[in-house]
């Protein structure tokens, strides 16, 4: 029985882990969106209120602020940082449709406000709307080609298009300008898996583990391939990483069983998968808990 690659499923909706913007609150000279509001006489009482919805994030209250930016918004539609902190403040409260909203009114107040474009993409990806989030990742990346989280960003829409050969260069780009974050070599470890490409996977998810010595996913995918070629040993390391990095990471444990099932093991495998078919039972992964079950037969009955 083959692991489970846990490739697709890793990529649907918020699981992408969306190398969003940091919660880049803005206002000030020189802030993008700012110096063409001020030249077409931006109204105080907006800059009021921006302030306000500033000075509400700063104390946790995240609903007043939302009202705070809604409300400079509505006073002066073309101050651009209203609109952008207002998407920012929408989308750390879940709302990604209202986030999206306002990040594109601020694209439009302002078509140069490359964190707007970067961050609009990265909600149309929550939402699942890849063609267009596609279109305004690679507008960020024309307005900063040195963006990485634009670059990785856009490597996630073309790895969900599966198209391989762009999401592989997208994700290179990404480790180029963002060289101490993990996801973009996880990710394009991921691709050359899906390619057939397995000592370039295992160089992306090395080079992921290096940076983030935790990173269980990664660990996983190692001793998918190691399993795969047959290395037991080195497979059995790499699930032990994984759940040490992560303790509740299903997988880990799934791979581990597997391990032990093939070296005849069969105590530590109904241990491990015991585990594991739990862990799928409480992230609601039926299918996966009855694999689990399956191989827990197995090692009961060898």
């Amino acid at each position: 029985m083959q692991l489970q690659r846990n490739i697709r499923a890793r990529i649907v909706g918020v699981t992408l882990l969306i190398w969003m913007m940091p919660l880049l609150w803005m206002l000030g000279e020189g802030v993008p969106g700012m110096g063409a509001a001020v030249a077409q006489g931006t109204s105080q009482a907006a800059l009021d209120w921006v302030n306000r919805g500033l000075g509400s994030i700063q104390a946790g209250q995240v609903s007043e602020a939302i009202a705070a930016f809604r409300r400079a918004a509505q006073l002066d539609p073309t101050l651009a940082v209203a609109h952008y902190n207002l998407g920012l403040a929408l989308r750390q409260s879940g709302e990604l449709q209202g986030a999206a909203d306002s990040f594109y009114q601020a694209t439009q107040a302002d078509p140069n406000f490359t964190l707007a474009f970067a961050n609009l993409g990265a909600a149309l990806i929550e939402g699942n709307n890849l063609d267009r989030a596609r279109d305004y990742l690679q507008r960020a990346i024309a307005l900063d080609p040195q963006m990485g989280l634009a670059h990785y960003n856009l490597g996630l829409v073309l790895e969900q298009q599966q198209l391989w050969d762009a999401a592989a260069a997208s994700f290179q780009q990404a480790m180029q300008y963002s060289p101490t974050t993990p996801e973009p070599p996880y990710h394009l470890g991921l691709v050359y898996l899906e390619q057939g490409k397995l000592e370039e996977a295992k160089s992306a998810f090395n080079r992921a583990v290096s940076i983030t010595s935790n990173h269980a996913p990664a660990h996983y995918h190692l001793g998918f391939i190691a399993y795969n070629q047959g290395d037991l040993n080195a497979a059995l390391d790499s699930f032990r990483r994984a759940a040490e990095g992560n303790p509740n990471y299903a997988n880990a444990y799934y791979g581990a069983g597997l391990v032990f099932l093939r070296q005849g093991n069969f105590t530590e495998a109904q241990r491990v998968l015991e585990y594991a078919r739990d862990l799928y039972t409480l992230e609601g992964n039926t299918e996966r808990a009855i694999n689990a079950e399956r191989l827990l037969e197995r090692s009961r009955n060898p």
